[in-house]
This record gives structure tokens, sequence and C-alpha cells, in this order.
């Protein structure tokens, strides 16, 4: 009886893993395909207003820069640094989103709409600090603050939903690899 509880947690703790490992993958994914998706979204809708189609990557970048000045690391702003640091971003926040779906009993959502809504509230809460910083660094007016919350908040709803779409995909799939192994070992 011993030898089977051993084995059982044993199995547990491998299963636990493989969740977290396919969590950060599907979470990257979706990250990565989330920060694509919205910035075609963002590139077309600027081209179609007649403003540049990097602004917003201009404005991380300066923003990326101006903070690290204060940590005392001194690099050039503008698009490449802020593309980099969107899609780095990216990543990391749709890593960070997989592996809690995939690990934590009480974030793992049964239905695709269900994971679209957590991944949409996950990144419209976990960005705004991130956002705040560009106002306070480059003294955005008013208007300037509005209008990059305004739109931020609209792309970030689009990364949440593409997010959660894959994420999604990724749990019912695992979902799916679960209840064949069961069934194919006598459960």
């Amino acid at each position: 009886m011993r030898k089977a509880l051993e084995q059982n947690s044993r199995l547990e703790g491998q299963m636990s893993n493989v969740a977290l490992t396919r969590g950060m993958l599907w979470g990257m994914i979706g990250g990565l395909v989330g920060t694509i998706v919205m910035d075609f979204v963002l590139v077309a809708m600027f081209s179609a207003v007649g403003v540049p189609a990097v602004v917003s990557f201009s404005t991380i970048g300066d923003t990326a820069a101006a903070f690290f000045s204060l940590i005392g690391i001194h690099t050039a702003g503008g698009v490449p640094l802020g593309a980099g640091v969107h899609y780095l971003l990216g990543l990391v926040l749709g890593v960070i989103f997989g592996a809690g779906v995939f690990q934590e009993y009480a974030l793992r959502v049964d239905t695709t709409k269900k994971c679209v809504v957590l991944s949409i509230l996950y990144i419209e809460v976990t960005s705004q600090p991130i956002l705040a910083t560009s106002p306070i660094i480059l003294k955005m007016t008013a208007p300037e603050t509005l209008q990059w919350f305004g739109v931020s908040a609209v792309m970030h709803l689009i990364w949440g939903v593409v997010l959660g779409a894959v994420v999604g995909y990724g749990l019912r799939s695992a979902t799916v690899a679960r209840r064949s192994a069961y069934y194919k070992h006598g459960g």
C-alpha cells in the first residue's frame, strides 16, 4: 500500500511539472501571437489616422531608456528598444498567465470563453503599473495620458482575447490527453 502511495505521489509531481511546462509553453505562444496581432491592429489603426505607425514602440523605448537611466544604465530609446521591451513583456506576461492557469486549480477554467475573460482581466490589471510609467517618466500631458491609456486598454483587450483563446485551446488539449492516458491505463 505504501509503495502505491509513493508511486502515486511521484506521478502527481511529474504531472504537475508537465502541467507547468505545458502552461508556460501555451502562455508563451499566446503572448507572442497576441503581441503580433495587437501590433498589426495598432499599426493599421495609426496608419489609418495618419499617426506614425511606430509611435507606441517609440514611447515604450523612450520610457524604458529613461527608466534604465534612473538606475544607472544608459541606453538609446526609440523604436528598437521599444519593440524589444514590448515583445519581451508579451512573452513574459503570457508565460506567467499560462503557468498560473495550468498550475492553480482556482484559476483553471473549463471553457475557452472563461479563459478569454480571465486573460482580459489579467492583462488589463497587470498592465496598469507598467503603463503608468510612461506618463510619469515622459511627463505626458493629461490628453496624452488619456490617449495612452485608452489606446492601450483596447490593444490589451485584443492581446487578452488572443492569449485566452490560445491558452484555452492548450487547456482543452491537455484535458483530452489526460483523459486518454487515464482510459489507456485502465481508469
